[in-house]
């Protein structure tokens, strides 16, 4: 080491003691790592392995690995892709309003570049089987051909590492991310590693895998994100190395890493536990009811197998060919003598009674409602259900644990997409193309650079300057997509409001004071769209009257007509009307030709 590198503030010795903090907080989450793996073995109906740990009972040959736990894991992954969320960026002053509206143009595209709907799917697996799922969201300078772009992943809950007993991820003093490389491809990207990798320093812990994973030859690489107070505010500062060889320190560099200063990791925990970020799942729920349900199955086909397949008791001197007796292809069995009654006897076979049936019935019903993957939940409906009201209350009450869980995952997003804009607005130094959906629903092409959400100057006031401000959002976040379900109740609804008059513009006054009372989504959207309609209804009015007033006074035959339109146009469309009186005779002549004056004045054509 050479001495400039020795008053470097990160060194041999720092990545020493970091090493230790490692080695403590991987001691520290010891449980939780047995949980995981665990949990993981019970996904992939592994549970002999795990039922051995805490059970005397052997195998005794055949065991049941029933699939009701894997349904429940299956059935609320599918709710949460149903309400894959997105981003709605609102701005907190009014200056900021066109950048949220450039954000909410391209974010959707930084994450679909992301692949980040796979991302999400992944997190969402981990937070059902093991209670939490983990994102990181980092700036990858290698992307785009050096330019850099936004990088998200979900982590392995195994290889990260925090102080134990936090509750929020951000309040821990350091955080380490490990992942296990090939030797060979450290020292071709880093050179200074050849001949440093001796020895693994640190191996975390890992899941059964069903591939055999040799790990000789590799070697773990260690990130770590700690924070310190610089300048008056907290900073994110980051260490990457090998054993005892540096990478790359950012402390060194004379910079912090990201200019947010928050860790870039995001938990989304399913039932959340005192003193961890991270919770349990349903495998950790209703573990104990799939166990009770598997030993009942296995002792279901033993008794099914016992009567299936008679079993004797046989005298020592009853001289029966036992490898006869015993193949069934046989239809002769030979004996030695005379075959006495006693010389065989059938044991006796006690068929399992109806209760023990219908109390593994209860425990498959108490697995269901435990976990809320009930019949209702699943689109089942007990007879006698016919109306759709019913239905779709039945089906909303029994979706309230899937909601609830939507809800913490959204607010993980929220996260993530708020580490996300903290990057664009750190790294996004060059303009870059997007192509997004414009309102329309066409294609557009827009360049958007990071200009904007820098820290701007306020001016002055009374010759006091007022300093910088950078624009701060809020971010919402909603169902991209709703389902089958909803779509047709809003589909209904339409209808409904259609066949009411809602859009009538002459009813627009008795349609507004009736969505005030309403809540349904569009109802924002679809309240400015009547008043809009309303407005324009005011204006033609008025436009009308002054068309009447002019043609009264200079075309009194053009009045005729214009006024005749004007009582059609005001006419009800009900189809029940009664028919219009007939004109008198001679009148249709002398209106024809400015009724149809009067046409081609108030109806519109096609505009060239």
């Amino acid at each position: 080491m050479d001495e400039n590198t020795a008053l470097l503030p990160v060194g041999r010795e720092r990545l020493e003691e970091l090493t230790r903090i490692l080695q403590r907080y991987k001691t520290g989450k010891a449980n939780l790592e047995r949980r995981v793996v665990a949990a993981e073995n019970w996904w992939k109906l592994r549970n002999s392995a795990e039922e051995k740990k805490e059970s005397s009972l052997g195998d005794g040959g055949f065991r049941s690995k029933s699939g009701w736990l894997h349904n429940v894991i299956v059935s609320k992954h599918a709710d949460a892709m149903e309400a894959y969320p997105e981003p709605l960026v609102l701005p907190r002053e009014p200056d900021d309003c066109g950048e949220a509206a450039a954000l909410c143009s391209i974010l959707p595209v930084v994450l679909a570049q992301n692949r980040f709907e796979d991302v999400y799917s992944d997190a969402i697996w981990q937070k059902l089987k093991t209670g939490t799922g983990v994102y990181k969201v980092t700036w990858d300078a290698d992307k785009l051909g050096g330019l850099g772009d936004v990088a998200i992943c979900a982590v392995d809950l195994l290889n990260l590492f925090w102080e134990p007993g936090v509750k929020d991820i951000q309040d821990s003093r350091c955080v380490f991310h490990t992942a296990l490389r090939d030797n060979d491809l450290l020292e071709e990207r880093w050179p200074q590693l050849r001949g440093a990798l001796k020895g693994d320093s640190f191996a975390a812990t890992r899941f059964l895998y069903d591939d055999a994973v040799p790990t000789d030859g590799k070697s773990t690489v260690i990130d770590c994100y700690y924070k310190k107070w610089e300048n008056g505010r907290q900073v994110l500062h980051f260490i990457q190395y090998v054993g005892n060889t540096l990478l790359y320190a950012s402390e060194n560099e004379g910079k912090p890493l990201y200019d947010h200063g928050r860790y870039p990791f995001v938990f989304d925990a399913l039932f959340p536990v005192e003193g961890s970020p991270c919770g349990y799942g349903y495998v950790d729920l209703c573990k104990n009811a799939q166990t009770a349900i598997d030993l009942m199955d296995s002792a279901f086909i033993r008794n099914t197998m016992v009567g299936a397949m008679p079993r004797y008791f046989k005298r020592q001197d009853a001289g029966v060919n036992e490898a006869e007796l015993l193949d069934l292809n046989r239809p002769l069995v030979a004996v030695d003598g005379n075959l006495g009654d006693d010389a065989l006897k059938i044991i006796d076979f006690r068929p399992l009674s109806g209760n023990y049936i219908e109390y593994q019935r209860e425990r498959i019903r108490e697995l269901r409602e435990t976990s809320g993957n009930t019949e209702t939940s699943t689109g089942n409906i007990a007879q006698g259900v016919t109306a759709a009201a019913a239905i779709a209350a039945l089906q909303e009450a029994s979706g309230k644990g899937s909601r609830d869980s939507a809800k913490t995952s959204y607010r993980a997003y929220g996260e993530i997409v708020g580490l996300v804009i903290e990057l664009i607005r750190q790294f996004y130094t060059l303009p870059r193309r997007f192509r997004i959906l414009g309102r329309s629903g066409a294609q557009e092409f827009i360049s958007y650079s990071n200009a904007a959400l820098r820290p701007q100057r306020q001016g002055t006031l009374a010759g006091v300057e007022l300093g910088l401000r950078a624009p701060q959002f809020d971010v919402e976040v909603k169902a991209r997509k709703a389902s089958s379900y909803t779509q047709m109740s809003q589909n209904e609804l339409a209808l409904q409001f259609f066949n009411l008059g809602f859009f009538d513009p002459a009813q627009a006054d008795q349609t507004l004071l009736c969505l005030e009372m309403m809540d349904f989504e569009g109802k924002d959207e679809l309240t400015d769209r009547i008043r809009r309609l309303a407005g324009e209804r005011e204006k033609l009015l008025a436009f009308r009257e002054l068309a009447l007033t002019l043609a009264r006074k200079y075309d009194p035959g053009l009045s005729a007509g214009l006024e005749a339109a004007a009582a059609d146009a005001d006419a009800p469309k009900d189809a029940g009307r009664p028919a219009r009186l007939a004109a008198p005779a001679g009148a249709e002549r002398t209106t024809r030709l400015p009724r149809e004056r009067a046409r081609a004045v108030t109806q519109p054509g096609t505009v060239r």
